[in-house]
């Protein structure tokens, strides 16, 4: 296939979402089943995937319920061969791909050096390769076609610190590296569009999913975005392709303060998430879902629910008192 496509009269990078074929992976809980559910309400026809078999028919039963075509393909998107497959089972099935979303994504908490290192591999396997792997089953279709939609859900820990997940921050940097680099090679290709979603904290079960070799129970609470909330981005993108999305508050706030104050910033997200640590209950070692998918696979991680102000908020709220100290001090 040539590197630059041979001219053609330009087309809509976009897609209505009814009637698009989306392939979500990642999709069995958090915001892939949030995703699924929007877009099969909107009537677009779905390719499911994930891990675990049983959590995604689940999904897929319930995407039908809201009126959707849908498939369920279970897949381990760490490997190529299987997100390979994955690609030819939504082809076979639909003759097409509009929409591609690499959601799959897990994470280690605790002290680098206390984290074993296959977790820290796992979750750049998962969160980064995870991410290369979907891109390189799907482009040679969206190039055959022209067109395209390859839309990644990312992190706010792509641009700000993360202490004590310092492997879910590398593997969230480099796929946004990634997705820069693969935007720059694609230019002579304006039918398709790479589109990264930055969400902060999301009210997922991913959150205590992850491996946990912190020692302490992991606690949020404070303002969170709604995994629907992040869905609604992702539907928006389907239609009206753009590079990069933060959704909520929360992340335009902290992507301004990385840019403006990045070593005040990285003080106090290493305060803060260190207290915030240390005061948290006593918990087991536990490497979660890293290396086999959990059962549970609800939409929401019941975290709004809680009351007490956790490391979220007092991060946030100790982010703005810098930068608005640090502006004092320049002044």
């Amino acid at each position: 296939m040539p590197l630059a496509p041979e001219p053609a009269r330009a087309q809509a990078p976009g897609f209505p979402v009814a009637g698009a074929v989306v392939v979500i992976a990642g999709a069995s809980s958090g915001i892939g089943r949030a995703t699924a559910q929007l877009l099969a309400r909107r009537g677009a026809q779905l390719v499911l995937a994930s891990r675990r078999a049983d959590t995604l028919e689940t999904v897929r039963e319930e995407c039908e319920r809201l009126g959707a075509e849908a498939i369920a393909f279970p897949t381990d998107v760490t490997d190529a061969t299987a997100v390979q497959q994955l690609a030819a089972a939504a082809r076979i099935r639909f003759g097409r791909i509009d929409a591609w979303i690499n959601n799959a994504g897990i994470g280690a908490i605790g002290p680098f050096d206390e984290v074993p290192a296959e977790a820290h591999a796992q979750t750049i396997r998962t969160n980064l390769l995870g991410i290369v792997n979907g891109a390189h089953a799907v482009l040679p279709l969206f190039k055959g076609r022209r067109r395209g939609v390859l839309i990644n859900t990312l992190s706010i820990g792509s641009w700000v610190p993360t202490p004590f997940a310092a492997s879910y921050a590398a593997s969230k940097a480099g796929a946004r590296a990634f997705t820069e680099s693969l935007r720059a090679e694609l230019q002579d290709w304006p039918g398709i569009s790479i589109c990264d979603v930055f969400p902060a904290v999301v009210d997922t079960p991913g959150l205590r999913h992850g491996a946990n070799h912190s020692g302490h129970r992991i606690e949020v609470g404070g303002p969170m975005t709604s995994p629907f909330e992040v869905a609604e981005a992702i539907a928006a993108l389907i239609e009206e392709p753009r590079d990069a999305t933060p959704v909520g508050p929360a992340a335009w706030a902290m992507r301004l303060a990385s840019t403006i104050a990045p070593g005040p910033l990285r003080w106090a997200m290493g305060k803060v998430m260190r207290r915030g640590l240390g005061n948290a209950p006593r918990a087991a070692p536990s490497d979660g879902n890293l290396f086999t998918a959990p059962a549970d696979h609800a939409v929401y991680g019941g975290f709004r629910k809680e009351a007490a102000i956790r490391i979220p908020t007092k991060a946030w709220l100790a982010a703005a008192g810098i930068i608005g100290f640090w502006f004092a001090r320049r002044r």
